[in-house]
């Protein structure tokens, strides 16, 4: 009885040490590997919307067609932008796309179409699915009251569910770590928003980014957007561990 108990003991012992080195090994990837190429095209296209350079956009979106970037994968980004920076720069981001492909065409370029957004299944309704997906970002279950902006004005916590987690970051098209990509570019080149930014670093940890490409995230503002705005998302970043 004894020699079985100790043998129960060991064998779970076995299992800890495996499953830690196990976690101790996925952490250490996700740290060495970089952003690859298509990855760090999405954050200059994202960053390059937000601040409205079409000129340096454009070589961006062609960086990203020569990438490996599908034309809709492209297309998503830019459409998710306008819920960050605005109908305006997502449409002028949109406008130079279509201009670019059609360049591309004339000089016999083929670009993959790639797939478009599978049917969204809302179940119940649109505000749970859109609960849901926000609580697999964050990986925390939403319990309570609604506190802050939420319960100040309760429409723009139905506007964020409804639309902006279900209607845009359900679709297919990119992953959610792709979409978060995007996103902490976006504000990352914009001013002013320091709480959006830090709420989505979280999630972007959560998701399976390391430091080490968020720091990445950064260096690649700093070259297409300035020093200033690469700095303030750094401080961002190093807030949250203090």
């Amino acid at each position: 009885m004894q020699a079985k108990t100790n043998f129960l003991k060991l064998s779970l012992l076995i299992l800890l040490i495996l499953n830690t080195n196990s976690m101790n090994a996925q952490n250490n990837i996700n740290e060495s590997h970089p952003l690859n190429v298509q990855q760090q095209c999405i954050v200059s296209i994202a960053a390059l919307t937000a601040v409205g350079d079409i000129p340096h956009l454009k070589t961006q979106l062609n960086q990203g067609l020569d990438a490996g970037l599908t034309i809709n994968e492209i297309k998503e980004v830019l459409v998710q932008l306008y819920a960050y920076c605005g109908f305006p720069r997502s449409l002028n981001g949109i406008n130079t796309f279509m201009i670019l492909i059609e360049e591309r065409k004339a000089k016999g370029k083929i670009d993959v179409e790639g797939e478009d957004a599978s049917p969204i299944p809302y179940e119940a309704n649109k505000y749970n699915t859109g609960k849901q997906t926000l609580q697999t970002l964050t990986g925390q279950e939403e319990k309570g009251p609604k506190t802050g902006a939420n319960a100040f004005a309760p429409i723009i916590d139905t506007f964020l569910k409804e639309h902006l987690f279900a209607d845009i970051f359900s679709r297919d098209v990119l992953t959610h770590q792709q979409r978060e990509l995007a996103t902490i570019s976006v504000l990352s080149a914009m001013g002013g928003t320091a709480p959006q930014l830090q709420f989505h670093l979280a999630v972007g940890l959560n998701i399976g980014l390391s430091q080490a490409q968020l720091i990445q995230i950064f260096s690649i503002i700093e070259t297409h957007i300035g020093k200033q705005q690469a700095q303030i998302a750094r401080d961002v970043l190093s807030s949250m561990a203090k």
